[in-house]
């Protein structure tokens, strides 16, 4: 157990699956508090009883800011401080430009990108105040774009954008600001893409390759948090072993 993280206070969004869920597991069992929101709070209930730590289910909708701002207040009224915040939310809603349904890259600007940036600003204060961190989880497609993809990738170069200018402004006071960059990983995020050509293209790509599974992702956030306060890990890069891309 890394002992960094004893009885940290972390709020994850966009925990109800994959990635968001791994991720709150792995911290509870470093030893700290959990606060876990999504949409599908139903399925928080779950994950609290399978943590070995104390877990705080919230109802978060990230793309409502009174819906962000009440979930960063309960964090910090049940725990008392609000230490990491892990931005995990998203959809990918992948499909050509010509003929989309520009519904779809609504949703995926106000989930991924400023759904992020609401939650940063909510939780940015006690961040400020604990001098704590700011993980982002982003996606190769913050680094390199594929025809079919450009709006889901186009939230994601933004998180990094805005990820770096956060970073520049809050580094000398301490709060540190981490982009996980995942490859493909066996998620429910492939399940969200309407367009059938896609989601079949993006099912015959996991199974092509030994894909990541959410708890390396996890295991990389937990790396990341769990280093001593002077060492910032800005940037984690991940990939399966045989993705070429």
């Amino acid at each position: 157990m890394n002992t960094t993280l004893q009885g940290k206070v972390v709020l994850v969004t966009g925990a109800s699956s994959g990635i968001g869920e791994a991720t709150a597991l792995a911290l509870s069992a470093e030893g700290a508090r959990v606060a876990v929101g999504a949409r599908r709070a139903d399925r928080l209930e779950s994950l609290a009883r399978k943590a070995p730590g104390e877990v705080l289910t919230l109802d978060l909708d990230v793309t409502d800011q009174e819906s962000v701002r009440a979930a960063v207040a309960s964090t910090v009224e049940r725990f008392g401080a609000l230490d990491v915040l892990v931005n995990n939310a998203g959809l990918m809603l992948s499909g050509p430009i010509a003929d989309a349904d520009t519904t779809e890259w609504t949703r995926m600007v106000e989930t991924n990108l400023l759904g992020s940036m609401y939650t940063v600003h909510a939780a940015l204060p006690h961040l400020l105040e604990g001098r704590g961190t700011v993980v982002q989880i982003s996606s190769t497609s913050g680094r390199i774009v594929h025809a079919g993809g450009g709006v889901y990738a186009a939230t994601k170069f933004g998180i990094t954008a805005f990820s770096e200018a956060l970073r520049q402004e809050v580094t000398t006071q301490g709060v540190r600001v981490v982009i996980v960059e995942p490859g493909f990983v066996a998620t429910e995020l492939v399940s969200h893409i309407t367009d059938p050509d896609r989601r079949e293209m993006a099912r015959r790509l996991g199974a092509s390759m030994r894909t990541l599974q959410p708890e390396d992702i996890a295991n990389a956030v937990v790396y990341a948090i769990g280093q001593p306060e002077h060492v910032a890990v800005n940037e984690i890069l991940v990939r399966p072993t045989d993705q070429t891309m």
